[in-house]
C-alpha cells in the first residue's frame, strides 16, 4: 500500500519523486505509515491523502471531526480491533456497517469485522490522525490507545510458537507455561489491561475464552463493555500471566481458584496500592478470570453521599445508633451492600467500641476494627467465626453474610443478647427478607424481636454531568413508571447526550436506591403470626416506607438519573 500510494501522489502531482524519495527513507529510519512519513515532513496534509484514496478506490471519504458517530456503533468493535486496523465504526444501517478507514483496500480488516460482528462492512475514508483522535475519544485515552497498538504488534511481530498451546493436549507442559507468561509482550499486556482499567475506572474485569476468541471486558458503572479481544493463542498464557501475580496454581486448570493482586502505581505524583481480587473458574474453552478492584479511594465512608432519602437515613442511622439488634442490607452482587456496612461501621467506630467483621473476603482494612478474613478450606465459616466472637468481648459484630440456618440461628441470638450485628442477605426487596429468615428456619418470634432494620439497594448510574439535558416524555411514561398525576405535570426528566467525559455514554458514576424498612410494633404483631411479604410491604408504606421504584424516581425528578435506569433496576 506504501508503495503504491507514493506513486498516486506522485501521478497526482501532489509530491515529486525526490520527496516520495525522502519520505521513505524517513519511513525506513523511524517507521509508521508512508502518508504519516510525508505529512511529518511537510510535504503534503491528511486532508489531500484522504482525497487522492478516496477518488483512486471510489469510496467515499469523510472528517470524522465533523461526524456525530452512534455510541451504540462502538460496541461493536473492540479497542484492539480498531487500533490494530486503523479503523472507526460509524453507523449502522439494517445489516451493514459502515467503517471509517486509513486504508480502504484492506480486505483483511474487512472480513474480520465482518466475521466478528456479523454485518456487511461499508468502507469509507478518513485521515490517519482524525481516526487516531476518533480511536483515543471512544475508547479511551491516547496514552493506553499507543500503548496498546504497541503491544499488539509486538504479538503481531512474535510468531507466538512459544505462546501457543494446543487445545487438545491432555497433559500441560509446566515449564511452556510459565515461558509463556513470562514474555514481555505478554506482561505488557496484562499490566496494560489492569492500568487501563483503573483509568477507565472500572470495577470488575473479565477475561473470558471461547470456541473463536477471547474476550475481555471491563465492568464500567454496573454496565459490562467489550475492550479487547486478543488472539486466542495467548489465552493460556494470559491466563498464566494472571495466576502468577496472584500467587496461585498455574498447573491447576480443573478446579476454580481465588487470590489477590497487590500492584502500585504513580497517580498525580502519588504512590497508590490498588488490590485486585483474582477468581478463575473452568469453563469449556478454558479458564475465565474475574479480578474486582478494590480501590479504598473509591470507597465512600460517609453515609450523607450514598443517596439515601433524609427520611430514610434517617432511620437508618436510629437503627444502627441502638445497643442490640440486627440491621440487616440486602440486594444482589454489585449492588453496592459492602459500601454500606463499611459505611455503618465507620460511623460506628469510636475508640470505646470493640467492632468485629466476618468477611468472605476481607475488600478494605479499616483502622480500629478487628476483621477477619474465612478460610473454608481449614473450617473457619461465618458460623465458627461468630461464635469465637461471642467469646471475645464485642459491641458490634458484622457478618458478611448469612448464608445457611447454622450463622442465621448465631447471628439472631448474639442480637438478642446485647450485641448490634449487622449483615447482608441475597434478596429483592426489604419485606421478602424476613419469608428469608423463616425459610431458613429462624422462629418467627426470634426474627421479629430481633430485627431493627432492612435496608434493600441497588445502584443505578448517574447522568454525565457535563452532557446532562431536559429529556421530552409523554405524559404516559411518568404515569406508568410511578409518578402521581399532579406530580407527573410538574416534573422534568433528564439524560446525557453523551460527550468526551462519559465516553459517549451519558453516564458518569453511580448513585443507590434505597429501601428502608424499619421494624415498629405494628410490624412485629404481623411477622409473629406469619405474614406474607405482601402484607409486610402494605403495612410498611403505611409507615412512609420508601420503596426501591419511589426511591429511583425521586432521584429521576432531581435528574441525578435517567428514568430508563430505574425502570431497569426496581419493579412497582
Amino acid at each position: 500500500m506504501s508503495s503504491r500510494l507514493g506513486e498516486i501522489l506522485v501521478k497526482e502531482r501532489l509530491i515529486d519523486a525526490d520527496q516520495l524519495k525522502k519520505a521513505l527513507e524517513f519511513q525506513h529510519q523511524s517507521g509508521g505509515r508512508l502518508g504519516t512519513c510525508l505529512m511529518k515532513l511537510g510535504f503534503i496534509t491528511d486532508d489531500e491523502i484522504t482525497e487522492v484514496l478516496s477518488r483512486q478506490y471510489g469510496v467515499p471519504s469523510i472528517n470524522l471531526k465533523y461526524y456525530d458517530v452512534d455510541p451504540t456503533v462502538i460496541k461493536l468493535i473492540p479497542q484492539d480491533t480498531a487500533v490494530r486496523y486503523q479503523i472507526v465504526p460509524l453507523s449502522r444501517v439494517g445489516s451493514t456497517l459502515t467503517i471509517a478507514m486509513t486504508d480502504p483496500t484492506n480486505v483483511f480488516a474487512m472480513d474480520d469485522i465482518k466475521f466478528m460482528t456479523g454485518f456487511n462492512v461499508e468502507p469509507v475514508v478518513a485521515s490517519e490522525s482524525s481516526i487516531n483522535e476518533a480511536i483515543a475519544k471512544f475508547y479511551g485515552d491516547v496514552e493506553s490507545v499507543e500503548e496498546l497498538s504497541k503491544v499488539m504488534k509486538d504479538l503481531n511481530a512474535d510468531d507466538g510458537a512459544d505462546l501457543e498451546l494446543e487445545a487438545e493436549e491432555q497433559e500441560m507442559d509446566l515449564a511452556a507455561l510459565e515461558k509463556a507468561a513470562e514474555q514481555a509482550p505478554i506482561i505488557k499486556l496484562v499490566n496494560l489491561v489492569l492500568t487501563d482499567a483503573v483509568k477507565r475506572g472500572a470495577s470488575d474485569i473479565h477475561i473470558e475464552p471461547y470456541d473463536r476468541e477471547l474476550r475481555v471486558r471491563f465492568r464500567i458503572d454496573g454496565i459490562l463493555q467489550t475492550v479487547m479481544a486478543p488472539p486466542l493463542k495467548l489465552r493460556d498464557a494470559i491466563a498464566s500471566r494472571v495466576k502468577i501475580m496472584a500467587k496461585l496454581d498455574i498447573s491447576e486448570k480443573r478446579l476454580p481458584q481465588d487470590g489477590r493482586i497487590m500492584i502500585k502505581y504513580r497517580k498525580e505524583g502519588k504512590i497508590k496500592e490498588l488490590d485486585f481480587r483474582v477468581s478463575t473458574a473452568p469453563t469449556l474453552f478454558g479458564e475465565k478470570i474475574v479480578m474486582r478492584l478494590l480501590d479504598k479511594e473509591n470507597l465512600r465512608l460517609d453515609m450523607t453521599k450514598l443517596g439515601f432519602e433524609p427520611e430514610s437515613l434517617a432511620k437508618y442511622e436510629r437503627a444502627i445508633l441502638r445497643p442490640y439488634g440486627m440491621v440487616l442490607v440486602t440486594g444482589p452482587t454489585g449492588s453496592g451492600k459492602t459500601n454500606t456496612l463499611y459505611s455503618s461501621v465507620a460511623r460506628l467506630n469510636t475508640p470505646e467500641t470493640n467492632i468485629m467483621t466476618a468477611e468472605d473476603p476481607v475488600e478494605f482494612q479499616i483502622a480500629g476494627i478487628n476483621q477477619v478474613q474465612m478460610k473454608d478450606q481449614i473450617g473457619l465459616n461465618f458460623a465458627s467465626a461468630l461464635r469465637a466472637f461471642l467469646r471475645q468481648d464485642p459491641n458490634i459484630i458484622l457478618v458478611g453474610e448469612i448464608r445457611d440456618f447454622e450463622t442465621a440461628e448465631i447471628a439472631v441470638k448474639a442480637a438478642l443478647t446485647g450485641h448490634l450485628v449487622l449483615s447482608t442477605l441475597h434478596t429483592n426487596d426489604a419485606p421478602s427478607t424476613i419469608s428469608r429468615l423463616m425459610n431458613m428456619g429462624i422462629e418467627p418470634f426470634l426474627v421479629a424481636t430481633s430485627v431493627n432494620l432492612i435496608c434493600a439497594q441497588r445502584l443505578v448510574r448517574k447522568i454525565c454531568a457535563n452532557c446532562k439535558e431536559p429529556l421530552e416524555l409523554p405524559q404516559q411514561a411518568l404515569l406508568d413508571a410511578g409518578f402521581g398525576a399532579e406530580e407527573a405535570k410538574k416534573t422534568t426528566i433528564y439524560h446525557g447526550k453523551g460527550c468526551g467525559v462519559c465516553n459517549k455514554s451519558g453516564y458518569k458514576g453511580r448513585v443507590g436506591l434505597y429501601e428502608v424498612m424499619e421494624i415498629n410494633d405494628e410490624l412485629r404483631e404481623l411477622i409473629l403470626v406469619g405474614a406474607s411479604a405482601l402484607e409486610l410491604k402494605k403495612k410498611a408504606l403505611e409507615s412512609a416506607m420508601i420503596t426501591l421504584r419511589r426511591s429511583g424516581l425521586i432521584k429521576a425528578a432531581l435528574g441525578l438519573t435517567t428514568l430508563e435506569e430505574v425502570l431497569r433496576e426496581t419493579i412497582l
